[in-house]
């Protein structure tokens, strides 16, 4: 299976701050909030949903084609990307702005304050998603992840047109978008990604219920962070995959990108729902105790041995032959 991601691109600015922002916040006066957090450490990692979900894919075997759009100061981080395996070929390089930035402070609760500048992303909405299949030979599986607005509907426009599946990402874009961009970008989906939040979020926004959502996606995936994953399928199928315990946190940027990636990966290998939801939460896992996005060390052994010890030997015996040989 040939996926193509679309969505951002961009160098992550991750701070920890060694408090609690709850700490800081007086509550008659959040309309005049003036803040300044001193953090105490500072890393710069590459980083943008469609880049993190693309970096995971290829680092399991599966070639995804990045589709976004980039900067003059794309060249490093492009080398980087393509010896992970990721086919940058059709990426979007901007003549006069920067690649994204994302800029993220994460206190002791694991609680985030953020601020994205789009820079390039501003660009993607130009990108003709026919002649990136083409140019790469063909597209079985289209992700419109988070990107400029204008790019996402463009994309599910033309992935609904050219016949290919299409998995709906909006995550954080939710915020920016009207009622009607929403239902655009969600109806028809084949496979539908939100987190717990975004899935409140994304029914308030459309006016949608639960069921409501169902009727318009084939199957609709639910983060929820410590307590795991819900796969709902149809009016009466739902599967709830319980997360897999990590030995310590290190920084959650990323985590949900990797479980795409992990279920994504699944799916191209024909596993059930379950099963690839269960290598998911396995990479979110290694992610969670990594800082950045994509910084983490993949090896087979390890995931399996995740899988093993909390969904079960016959689980880890499906995916051992799937991860055999990966670097």
């Amino acid at each position: 299976m040939r996926i193509a991601v679309t969505g951002s691109i961009a160098t992550d600015h991750l701070m920890t701050f060694p408090g609690r922002f709850a700490d800081q916040l007086i509550p008659d006066q959040l309309a005049h909030v003036s803040l300044s957090f001193l953090a105490d450490a500072l890393e710069i990692r590459t980083g943008g949903v469609a880049a993190n979900i693309a970096f995971g894919l290829g680092r399991l075997g599966l070639n995804p084609v990045l589709v976004g759009a980039a900067g003059i100061d794309f060249t490093d981080y492009d080398t980087r990307l393509r010896a992970a395996g990721v086919d940058t070929s059709t990426v979007r390089i901007s003549g006069e702005r920067h690649t994204a930035r994302f800029v993220c402070t994460t206190d002791t609760d694991q609680n985030q304050i953020a601020t994205f500048y789009p820079g390039a992303m501003s660009e993607a909405r130009h990108i003709d998603l026919d002649a990136v299949r083409r140019s790469v030979g063909g597209l079985d599986l289209v992700l419109v992840g988070a990107d400029d607005p204008q790019a996402m509907l463009r994309h599910t426009a033309a992935a609904h047109d050219l016949g290919l599946d299409m998995a709906a990402d909006p995550s954080q874009q939710l915020a920016r978008l009207g009622t009607e961009e929403t239902k655009r970008l969600v109806h028809g989906a084949r496979w539908l990604f939100t987190n717990e939040y975004e899935a409140a979020l994304l029914q308030d926004r459309t006016g949608w219920s639960e069921r409501e959502v169902q009727n318009r996606v084939g199957t609709w995936i639910i983060t929820r962070g410590a307590d795991g994953v819900t796969v709902l399928s149809g009016h009466t199928e739902r599967v709830d995959v319980p997360a897999v315990p990590t030995e310590r946190i290190a920084d959650p940027t990323g985590v949900g990108d990797a479980f795409r990636a992990g279920f994504l990966a699944g799916l191209a290998w024909e596993l059930p729902h379950r099963r690839a939801a269960e290598l998911g939460c396995a990479l979110a896992a290694v992610v969670l105790e990594s800082v950045g996005t994509q910084e983490y060390k993949l090896v087979p052994g390890d995931l399996t041995a995740r899988v093993d010890r909390t969904y079960g030997r016959a689980a880890a015996a499906e995916l051992e032959p799937l991860l055999a040989g990966l670097a």
